[in-house]
């Protein structure tokens, strides 16, 4: 035990931390890629389709879009496959081979397709990586009073990577704190430009969390946990409600989709608070900063406190948070808006990895988490894509009011249709037996 916390944990924290940063440039960078006009858009850029024209802003959120939708919908065959094999490990370190591969691509990409196919490369690599990965932390508990914290630390280290990993990229890519133009850098006398080394980054994040968990994790002990069924339980199992890992697989998206909003506005928000690239980074990454300072206490009180109580908070700080990004109209607001955003998302995501961890059971850890992690990328995918469309159709608001109402429900459909799992009047080491 380290801090607290098993070991093995520890180590898959760091490698996601790793990767994580990795996936983080490349979400600043590939928009700032796109634009630069280093990517031919030629033949699609002003093109209609369905009366929609697809703009800059469009077909950068399809990119990021990408990335998750097919993540997401992998989710549930491979973390199915790995409850029913038992091989974590392998389907861990597969991921990042794949991720890795398509983030070297980039610099020899220079079309729209092309960049659109290695960011799908990169959406299969995370469906290996991520149930997987969830499901040893959920694995390494060893008992349900662990879990909270277990999750809670595994987020933090992840989230660091995530966060910071956008204020990295925007000072590789301009090579300084105030500049907005890519620098080029000379190595070994060649000339590499900031996007290049981004990428290189991007590459050298997946080798890190290769190398910790091909030599650090093992597989624990193999017993079958999943069946032939790939569906989901929407209802619970005395048919009266909705089953409380659908509803919070669904409150995940929603959460999720109100992360990724700001990612695609990029242009719009840095026109309308006239602030650098390095600035929008830092309002970017404010959100997972939240993330950082406060999963490990919120998900060890979660442990002792109950996890519904903190899912139901979030969702009540997540909805003004976001409702504010549409209407603030300067850069230090954004900052505070963004902020609070993540201390919303810190009270959500762990407690609620911790409830769905706490109902596992023969349901297999793999499949019950991969609902979640499924559900928190197809928010992260739709949520760019919806905020182009949104951004088109209406104003500079649209896309953060549509994610306030999201939010809202959310927050109805936690509060009355999630159970608390763990048994406050005889401890919490046993989950509550209603559900």
């Amino acid at each position: 035990m380290v801090l607290g916390t098993d070991s093995r944990v520890l180590t898959l924290a760091f490698a996601r931390m790793a990767d994580a940063l990795g996936n983080s440039f490349l979400i600043i960078v590939l928009p700032l890629y796109i634009a630069s006009g280093q990517v031919s858009l030629a033949g699609i850029a002003g093109q209609q389709v369905l009366g929609l024209t697809l703009q800059t802003e469009t077909l950068i959120g399809l990119v990021l879009s990408l990335f998750g939708l097919l993540n997401s919908f992998g989710q549930p065959f491979t973390g199915r496959l790995s409850d029913r094999t038992g091989k974590r490990r392998v389907f861990v370190l597969t991921g990042l081979v794949l991720f890795a591969i398509g983030s070297a691509a980039y610099p020899f990409l220079s079309s729209y397709w092309t960049v659109l196919a290695a960011r799908a490369f990169q959406g299969i690599g995370a469906a290996f990586t991520i149930p997987a990965t969830v499901a040893l932390v959920n694995d390494y508990a060893a008992s349900d009073a662990e879990r909270g914290g277990n999750f809670g630390v595994f987020n933090t280290f992840r989230l660091i990577g995530f966060g910071f990993g956008p204020i990295i990229a925007g000072v590789v890519i301009t090579g300084g704190l105030s500049a907005n133009d890519v620098v080029t850098y000379r190595v070994a006398g060649t000339a590499i430009s900031g996007f290049t080394a981004a990428f290189a980054i991007a590459v050298l994040g997946a080798v890190v969390s290769f190398a910790l968990v091909w030599a650090l994790i093992r597989d624990p002990p193999f017993e079958a946990e999943a069946g032939k069924d790939l569906s989901i339980a929407i209802l619970d199992r005395e048919g009266e409600g909705l089953d409380s890992v659908f509803v919070l697989g669904v409150g995940t998206f929603m959460m999720a989709s109100t992360i990724a909003l700001f990612a695609t506005l990029e242009g719009p928000v840095r026109m309308r608070l006239d602030e650098s690239t390095l600035f929008f980074s830092v309002q970017f990454a404010a959100v997972v900063i939240a993330n950082v300072v406060f999963q490990v206490p919120i998900g060890r009180a979660s442990d002792r406190f109950g996890r519904r109580p903190f899912i139901v908070a979030g969702f009540v700080i997540l909805v003004p948070s976001v409702f504010a990004q549409g209407i603030v109209t300067g850069p230090w607001l954004m900052l505070l808006a963004r902020f609070v955003q993540g201390i919303a998302v810190a009270l959500v995501f762990a407690p609620s990895l911790a409830l769905a961890g706490d109902l596992a059971g023969a349901r297999g850890s793999g499949t019950t988490l991969s609902v979640l992690t499924m559900a928190f990328g197809l928010g992260v995918a739709i949520g760019p894509l919806a905020s182009g469309l949104l951004y088109n159709f209406g104003s500079f608001s649209t896309p953060f009011t549509a994610g306030a109402a999201l939010a809202f429900v959310g927050l109805v459909l936690t509060y009355s249709q999630v159970e608390e799992t763990l048994d406050l009047g005889q401890g919490s080491d046993q989950p509550a037996p209603q559900d």
